[in-house]
């Protein structure tokens, strides 16, 4: 069973059979938690490091890294009773532009405020894979844990 997270999406299950899988991502980013304890995994799905305003992350908390991160963190407990300190944290995407120009810079601005965030947060990412040129496809096995990651060229 494959759950999709789409953009400024965030799931979480402990399904065993259940995949989290966004497709993608190029300059967004993908936040995952897994609990090997509680054998329970989510995933958000970043497009913007911050909101422009605070009435766009009241309407969509997962768009945004500053409240996205804490969205995933705040379901885990909830639903599975996640301690942050069980989690393992990974961070993918944030891809530079494929044009020779990318004035605005929003895959390293994202990547940025994730890293941020997470240190604040007092935690670590133990799987990173960001930056680059390729768009990035996440797949997290909820039975293990194991992130799977498809990479093809940005065309744009």
């Amino acid at each position: 069973m494959e759950i999709i997270v789409g953009i400024g999406e965030c799931a979480v299950t402990n399904r065993s059979e259940a995949k989290l899988k966004t497709f993608a991502l190029a300059s967004c980013v993908a936040v995952t938690a897994y609990s090997k304890i509680r054998r329970a995994a989510g995933m958000v799905h970043i497009a913007l490091p911050f909101p422009p305003h605070t009435e766009a992350a009241r309407q969509r908390p997962a768009y945004y890294a500053t409240t996205g991160i804490p969205l995933l963190l705040e379901k885990m407990h909830r639903e599975f009773g996640c301690l942050r300190t069980e989690l393992q944290i990974g961070v993918f995407g944030g891809a530079d532009s494929a044009r020779d120009k990318d004035y605005f810079s929003i895959g390293k601005k994202n990547i940025a405020a994730v890293m941020r965030l997470l240190s604040a947060m007092h935690l670590a990412a133990s799987s990173i894979g960001v930056g680059g040129d390729v768009s990035r496809t996440v797949e997290m096995d909820v039975a293990t844990g194991k992130v799977t990651i498809t990479t093809q060229p940005i065309i744009i």
